[in-house]
């Protein structure tokens, strides 16, 4: 039987709201996030972080700016606390995989 200390399972979304966390948690989250929103087919995502000067968006932008799966992000137009992220598609052949012939 759970009990009500167990993790709880989570429905991931094309949507990320880090109000609730500190930034020493956010870093590897904003990671987890991303990388299980390629996995399942999100090339569109929405990080909220918060107005103004906000620690967790220059945060965003510093663990973004390190990866290399990210074609661009910018601040979402419709909210200034959020930022979109838009995802490079994991590649389906590797340069290492032989293609085959016809």
């Amino acid at each position: 039987m759970a009990g009500e200390n167990d993790p709880q399972p989570i429905t991931l979304t094309d949507e990320l709201d880090l109000h609730h966390f500190h930034p020493r948690d956010a870093r590897m989250l904003i990671h987890e996030f991303l990388d299980v929103a390629r996995e399942r087919g999100f090339y569109r995502v929405r990080i909220v972080h918060g107005r103004g000067r906000s620690v967790l968006k220059r945060l965003l932008y510093a663990e973004l700016e390190k990866r290399q799966d990210i074609k661009s992000f910018q601040d979402d137009q419709a909210n200034w606390g959020a930022t979109i992220v838009i995802l490079d598609p994991p590649s389906e052949i590797s340069s290492d995989t032989p293609i085959p012939e016809r």
